[in-house]
């Protein structure tokens, strides 16, 4: 019988994940675990790993299998929350769940899972497995979305690796959301109708500038609106020698100044905002609402403007630097020179968008038919083929 190691959480998808497998016939052990026990920074007073932690156990008894905690928090600090401080810091956006997946459930978790003599490891993430046999008889895996494309959760998995994907299980996969839930009240499961987690992966529910300012000071700095017809979105298109030059000309952020706009307020730290992002601005008065379109942290200088079209927000071309790109399928690699068109998605829940690859000395662009609303530097890229996502990288 085949040993599996599931990751219960204490949600709905991975208790039922847990009792899927066991229909399956395997030997399935349960595993919470907890990465995260600063209280202070959390918004509510209840203790969220606890009661989760709670929730996981009694799901265990009730499937009967083995369940055990495990204490990631010293790993989770040095990988997850250490490099979410280090990119605020530098003015990016890391993607703490990207990274929790990569480094903490497939690797830290999946290492424990194989010392307790798993063949597997299984989530309860929103995706599904291929499996493509090779003429020499070696496998080669594939990740696809989920059947659920409202909950399809493979771009949080676009990092992982062969090795990876070899020892996992997606249990939940060809479900639905209303499905999971289904099977889970039909089995009196405690978690059938618990609410999905909202918090920071595996920490709860956290305040994110609180969260932050445990490291990154509050320094305060001026907030600039620019208007939309700064002359810098009217940028006339030259005539391009080549392909390269226009992906680079594509790909270029705006460089602002103060005297591209007026101050309308205050802030805390520049490095506490991300493009995009609406709430937290604390300025009134604007016909529409303000975006914040670029942060300089060095300067200290939040750049806004007003309403959700304004041109600064919108970018066609992104940058991937070469130790940043990723290929889940290695066979599917571009070498220099060569491009693939692909669809793509800068952020979880975006539909995917028609786009191509470029790859050259360096690095590799993706190039979008269509412009992007907040392309965010330190944000994970995904491409897909069809339903397979088959590799991704951080925007630089």
């Amino acid at each position: 019988m085949k040993k599996v190691v599931i990751g219960l959480s204490g949600g709905v998808d991975s208790s039922v994940a847990a009792y899927l497998l066991k229909e399956q016939g395997y030997d399935v052990i349960g595993l919470f675990m907890k990465n995260w026990h600063d209280d202070s920074v959390t918004i509510s007073e209840e203790c969220p790993w606890l009661e989760d932690s709670n929730d996981a156990l009694i799901v265990a008894e009730k499937l009967g299998i083995p369940f055990q905690t495990v204490d990631l928090s010293v790993e989770y600090k040095e990988r997850i929350v250490d490099y979410m401080f280090r990119e605020y810091e530098m003015g990016r956006t890391p993607n703490p769940d990207v990274l929790c997946n990569r480094e903490i459930k497939f690797d830290v978790f999946l290492k424990i899972a194989l010392q307790l003599g798993a063949d597997f490891v299984a989530t309860g993430h929103y995706c599904r497995k291929g499996t493509i046999t090779n003429a020499d008889g070696t496998e080669t895996y594939q990740l696809l979305a989920g059947k659920d494309t409202n909950k399809d959760q493979s771009y949080f998995l676009c990092q992982l690796s062969q090795e990876q994907l070899s020892k996992t299980l997606f249990p939940i996969g060809e479900l639905t959301k209303p499905e999971v839930r289904q099977i889970a009240a039909k089995m009196h499961l405690i978690t059938a109708d618990k609410k999905d987690s909202q918090g920071l992966c595996f920490i709860g529910k956290v305040r994110l500038p609180e969260f932050l300012q445990q490291q990154l000071k509050p320094k305060k700095g001026k907030i600039v609106e620019v208007p939309s017809s700064e002359n810098k979105f009217e940028l006339t298109v030259p005539n391009f020698d080549d392909k390269v030059s226009e992906l680079a000309f594509f790909a270029r952020k705006p460089q602002y100044s103060l005297e591209d706009g007026k101050i309308v307020g205050e802030h805390q730290g520049a490095h506490y905002f991300t493009k995009g992002q609406r709430k937290g601005l604390n300025v009134g008065g604007t016909k529409e609402p303000l975006f914040v379109i670029e942060t300089d942290v060095e300067q200290n200088i939040i750049y806004t403007g007003q309403g959700k079209s304004h041109p600064g927000l919108y970018r066609r071309t992104l940058f991937v630097q070469e130790p940043e790109i990723h290929w889940v399928r290695p066979d599917l690699t571009l070498h220099t020179d060569e491009s693939l068109k692909v669809k793509a998605r800068i952020r979880y829940r975006q539909e995917l968008q028609e786009a191509t690859l470029y790859k050259l000395e360096g690095g590799m662009y993706v190039d979008f038919e269509e412009k992007q609303s907040a392309i965010t530097e330190g944000q994970f890229v995904a491409w897909y083929l069809g339903e397979e996502l088959v590799g991704s990288g951080v925007i630089s």
